[in-house]
């Protein structure tokens, strides 16, 4: 799909997207591990999505070199952003807000997929904790940037390592689910 479709109309479209590309790796994992329960895969594909979502954010100037924009258009002109605010690199406050909706929308879905870890053995559980912590990690530091991904790609660095792993053992009350955050 990357190589013929490089721009999402709406927020749907980009989900549909996440379900072919991010989701199956995660109903590939709980598959090795023996589960293919279908609360077990929907959690995992919250999770997935998410992931790949922090992913699009954070990668947005990288993505527009390739000639693609993961952010929903129709999100991007209710903000006011047009897609030469990504060609200039211009974190202006439209930006900002822009970003802002996204990351939380995002972590929302992130904290949606959390029972995964419960619903797990000890170790595979730890290990899925680590990658939400990780995940929490990206979407921080985006807001910490203000949204400004094209000259604060996020990257965790050697003293960011420990913080994540913290996260992962004890995670972080501010990321419960905000009702209604999941609507665009």
């Amino acid at each position: 799909q990357d190589q013929t479709v490089t721009r999402y109309r709406n927020f749907e479209e980009l989900f549909e997207y996440c379900r072919y590309s991010a989701n199956p790796v995660g109903r590939l994992v709980l598959g090795l591990c023996g589960y293919q329960d279908a609360e077990r895969q929907a959690l995992s594909d919250a999770t997935c999505t998410a992931l790949q979502l922090a992913n699009f954010w954070q990668d947005v100037a990288s993505d527009w070199a390739r000639g693609r924009i993961y952010l929903p258009l129709d999100e991007m002109s209710r903000f006011g952003v047009a897609p030469e605010t990504i060609a200039l690199a211009r974190a202006d406050d439209t930006w900002r807000a822009l970003m802002q909706f996204q990351t939380m929308r995002t972590r929302v879905l992130l904290e949606s997929g959390r029972p995964l870890v419960r619903a797990l053995p000890w170790r595979l559980g730890l290990e899925l904790s680590g990658v939400v912590a990780g995940g929490h990690w990206v979407l921080d530091a985006i807001d910490r940037a203000g949204g400004d991904v094209f000259r604060h790609r996020p990257q965790l660095r050697r003293g960011d390592w420990a913080r994540v792993a913290w996260q992962a053992l004890y995670p972080a009350r501010r990321h419960r689910a905000l009702p209604g955050a999941m609507a665009a």
